[in-house]
C-alpha cells in the first residue's frame, strides 16, 4: 500500500527516475546447486557465469544494461528445479532466459518454456533433439549435445586404433542411471549397428559413491574401451574402483561432466593418465580470466568460495556460458535497440542468431577457450565440438584440438527424433526459409 501511495502522490519525472533502475537490468534466474554431492559442479559453473557477469557489470554493462540474478538451490533434483523456475521466473520484470544445468530439469521445463515463452539454454547437455531449432524454438544446447559428444568419443577411438579399426571392438558404458546418463544411448546403439561395434550398457545408481559390483563386470566383459558417462562424487569413484579391476586408464575416456579438476583430485594417483571430453578449456592465462582474476578476485568480489577454483575446468565452463548469453543479449540489442532491456522474445532471437566466430572470441579475451559457435533456426546447437584432454596428475593437458564426430549423422537423428516430438506434441514446425 505504502508503494501505491507513494505513486499516487509522486510526479511523473520522479516516479520516470524510481523506476529506472529496474529498467534498465536484463533479470536472469540462476538454478544453482551448491549442496549435495554435485556441488562441485553447480558451485564453480555458477560460479564463473555470475563471475563473468559481474564483470561485464563492472564494464558498464551491455550497452549500459546491467545483469540482475537471483539464484534458487536445486540440489539437482528435478522437481526442485522446476519449483525454482516457476518461482523466479516473474521476478524483476521477468526471466529473460534459463540455465538449469541439468537435464532431468531440462526434461521437466522443456513444455513451460515454450508455453511461457523463455528462452532456456541448456549448454552440452539436455535433449540432443532441441538442437532442431525449427521444432524447440525456445530451447538451445549451445556448443553440442550429448548425442554429438558421443559421437566424437567414438571418433577419438577410432583415431587412437588407426581408421576402421572400431569393428569388432567391444565398448563399455558405464552411465550414471538418470536421465542425463541415458540420454546419449540411442546413438551409442545407433553407432555400434552401423559401425560394427558391440555396446555394453552398464547402469551405476546415483549418486554412484559405490559401485565395485557394476565394476566387477569389467573384468569379466573384457571391452576394449570403457566410457565413463558420469556426473559428481561417481568420477572419482569410478575411476579409483577402475584401478582396482586391472587398471584400464588407458581404456577408460570420460564425458564432459567426468572431466574436472575435482573428478580426479580426490582419485590420487589413480587418475593419472585419465582422458576426458571437454568443451571448454581450463587456465587463468585468458585475458577474460586474467580480468577476472585482477577486477573481482583481487577486489574480493569473486563468487568461488574457494580462489584456487580459478581456471578450473567448471569455472571456465560457467565463463563460456556467461560469454554466450552476454553475447545473446549484444546480439539481439543490434537488432531491437542497443541500451534496451531485451524482452525474452528478443533474446531468443539473439541466440538464435549467435555468430562468435574466432576473430570475436579472441576479441572478448578468450581465444582458445572455446570453439567457434554459430546458430540458426534450424540449428540450435552451433558447434557440435570437443577436444580431448589427459590428466597428467597436476593438470589437464590438451590431446585434441577442437573436432567433431560424424555430424551429419547425428544430424539425421535430431531431425528424426525432433520430428516425432513434433507430432506426438502437435508441434507445427517453423519454416526456416521464412526466418531473418
Amino acid at each position: 500500500m505504502k508503494f501505491i501511495k507513494t505513486l499516487l502522490l509522486c510526479g511523473a519525472a520522479v516516479c520516470a527516475l524510481q523506476v529506472a533502475p529496474a529498467q534498465s537490468q536484463q533479470f536472469i534466474p540462476i538454478l544453482s546447486y551448491r549442496v549435495g554431492p554435485y556441488a562441485a559442479g553447480g558451485s564453480g559453473y555458477f560460479g564463473g557465469a555470475i563471475d563473468y557477469f559481474n564483470l561485464v557489470n563492472l564494464n558498464g554493462g551491455i550497452n549500459g544494461v546491467k545483469i540482475t540474478y537471483e539464484e534458487c538451490e536445486t540440489e539437482y533434483n528435478a522437481a526442485r528445479g522446476v519449483e525454482c523456475y516457476e518461482r523466479l521466473k516473474s521476478k524483476n520484470g521477468g526471466a529473460s532466459t534459463v540455465e538449469p544445468l541439468s537435464t532431468g530439469i531440462a526434461y521437466g521445463l522443456l513444455d513451460r518454456v515454450a508455453k511461457d515463452k523463455i528462452p532456456m539454454t541448456t549448454m552440452g547437455y539436455g535433449s540432443a533433439n532441441s538442437a532442431d531449432g525449427s521444432v524447440f524454438q525456445w530451447v538451445f544446447p549451445l556448443g553440442t549435445t550429448y548425442w554429438d559428444q558421443l559421437a566424437a568419443m567414438i571418433a577419438y577411438l577410432e583415431q587412437k586404433d588407426g581408421a576402421n579399426k572400431i569393428k569388432g571392438r567391444k565398448i563399455a558404458y558405464m552411465y550414471h542411471d538418470s536421465a542425463y546418463g541415458k540420454e546419449a544411448i540411442p546413438v551409442l546403439d545407433a553407432l555400434a549397428a552401423r559401425d560394427g561395434f558391440e555396446a555394453l550398457k552398464i547402469p551405476i545408481t546415483p549418486p554412484g559413491a559405490t559401485q565395485e559390483a557394476q565394476w566387477l563386470q569389467v573384468p569379466q566383459q573384457k571391452p576394449d574401451y570403457l566410457i565413463l558417462w558420469g556426473f559428481g562424487v561417481m568420477n572419482p569413484a569410478a575411476i579409483k574402483t577402475a584401478g582396482k579391476t586391472g587398471d584400464p586408464r588407458n581404456k577408460l575416456t570420460g564425458v564432459w561432466w567426468a572431466g574436472s579438476e575435482e573428478d580426479v583430485i580426490p582419485a590420487g594417483d589413480a587418475a593419472k593418465g585419465y582422458i576426458s571430453a571437454a568443451f571448454s578449456a581450463p587456465g587463468t592465462n585468458f585475458p577474460v580470466m586474467q580480468d577476472i582474476k585482477n577486477k573481482l578476485y583481487a577486489a574480493g568480489k569473486g563468487n568461488l568460495e574457494d580462489k584456487s577454483r580459478q581456471g578450473s575446468i567448471y569455472h571456465t565452463r560457467g565463463v563460456t556460458y556467461g560469454i554466450l548469453i552476454v553475447e545473446a543479449i549484444r546480439n539481439a540489442q543490434n537488432k531491437f535497440g542497443k541500451g534496451k532491456v531485451m524482452t525474452p522474445e528478443q533474446v531468443r532471437w539473439g541466440l538464435e542468431h549467435l555468430d562468435l566466430s574466432e576473430a570475436r572470441i579472441k576479441e572478448l579475451g578468450a581465444a582458445g577457450l572455446f570453439p567457434p559457435v554459430k546458430t540458426s533456426c534450424r540449428d540450435h546447437e552451433g558447434s557440435g565440438m570437443v577436444k580431448f584432454q589427459e590428466w597428467d596428475g597436476t593438470k589437464f593437458k590438451p590431446l585434441t584440438g577442437y573436432m567433431a564426430g560424424d555430424r551429419a549423422f547425428v544430424r539425421k537423428m535430431v531431425e528424426d527424433s525432433a520430428a516425432k516430438y513434433a507430432a506426438e506434441k502437435k508441434i507445427t514446425p517453423v519454416d526456416c526459409s521464412k526466418e531473418q
